[in-house]
């Protein structure tokens, strides 16, 4: 995420901040340029303090939700981040409502990445082959589970429960469990029918490098659950769970392409160095380019490792748990290159 700063008296500004910790004046999101603008507080119009055009808030931005903008001349009431749910939970129940809105900060951060890299995110309410959003609970239908079918990405109420989503992570043995993890995740389903399964030559590379995802889904997953990931699993895969199948070895990988994208690009903006003692050679780190600008991703993930291990340390420092306890075996980086070869096609 790159840094924002408020366009009347430049104090920095979080991607979710409604207004100015300085100065009062309001502030909104444009997706179109990655902008955030500010408005003057004392205004009922949303007149930009830097280039004097008129927005309006997404409708969501009432349940303060959403602070994304839509140009005043606009028919749409809805930003384009909004435009793809489908189904949000009853705000009648006050306690789905901090759940939602934990769900949106980190689908509208999904979105500002999707939309970096120059993926189309056309919205399924409009296009049968789209993509779009359920937010539900688990109380008028016990089977639901999160998960991507025919791009629809189901997340489930509860993972935005810090509590039980904790719970479920220490029932599973996983070092890693957050909103923005599933959402990565399962967006990556969605992206493989889109950009590797309608393209033959790109599909061969897939299964050269992945596996062949014909092997029964169903069979793949009992087989996980029964026997667990293979000894040496850490050579070639993320995580225990990418194991199970080639598909989930793709949703795997694209997230953590995406958790790396993300945390070397906010390095960047922030300038950050990591420079120990000479006795960590090899841990040094100048994060002084953009990632989605760099064609060679063995750049980006020299510059990942010893980021991470900076900010883990600081974590453990406080008592905390690492940022990103994952271990980048070369294996997984020929995957993670796969991948970032294929976005860079979009760019051409």
């Amino acid at each position: 995420m790159k840094i924002f700063q408020c366009g009347y008296c430049h104090h920095p500004l979080f991607f979710e901040s409604y207004s100015c910790g300085n100065c009062g004046h309001k502030s909104g999101y444009r997706d179109s340029d990655r902008q955030m603008l500010t408005f003057d507080a004392d205004s009922d119009r949303l007149i930009s303090d830097r280039e004097q055009l008129e927005y309006k808030f997404c409708r969501n931005h009432q349940h303060d939700v959403c602070n994304w903008l839509i140009p005043i001349e606009s028919s749409s009431n809805f930003c384009t981040a909004c435009q793809l749910n489908r189904t949000i939970p009853n705000l009648s129940d006050e306690q789905n409502f901090p759940k939602w809105k934990n769900l949106e900060v980190a689908k509208h951060r999904l979105i500002y990445q999707l939309q970096k890299i120059g993926l189309p995110l056309p919205s399924k309410l409009k296009d049968a082959n789209g993509l779009c959003f359920d937010f539900v609970s688990r109380q008028a239908n016990s089977q639901l589970m999160t998960g991507h079918a025919n791009g629809v990405i189901t997340i489930l109420l509860r993972e935005a429960d810090s509590v039980l989503r904790e719970q479920m992570r220490m029932q599973l043995l996983e070092p890693y469990r957050t909103l923005i993890g599933h959402l990565r995740h399962e967006v990556g389903h969605y992206f493989w029918d889109r950009l590797v399964y309608t393209d033959p030559e790109v599909l061969a590379e897939f299964r050269a490098i992945f596996g062949d995802e014909r092997a029964s889904y169903g069979e793949s997953l009992k087989s996980y659950y029964k026997n667990g990931a293979p000894d040496n699993w850490q050579d070639s895969f993320i995580s225990k769970y990418a194991t199970a199948h080639a598909w989930e070895d793709w949703a795997e990988t694209w997230a953590h392409y995406l958790h790396i994208m993300d945390m070397v690009e906010t390095a960047h903006f922030f300038g950050v160095k990591v420079d120990p003692s000479e006795t960590l050679k090899g841990m040094e780190a100048n994060v002084s380019f953009d990632p989605y600008s760099e064609s060679d991703f063995q750049t980006i993930v020299e510059t990942c490792v010893p980021l991470s291990f900076a900010v883990n340390s600081i974590n453990r420092a406080m008592g905390v748990p690492d940022v990103y306890p994952f271990v980048i075996s070369q294996g997984v980086v020929e995957k993670m290159k796969f991948i970032h070869r294929l976005l860079a096609k979009l760019k051409r």
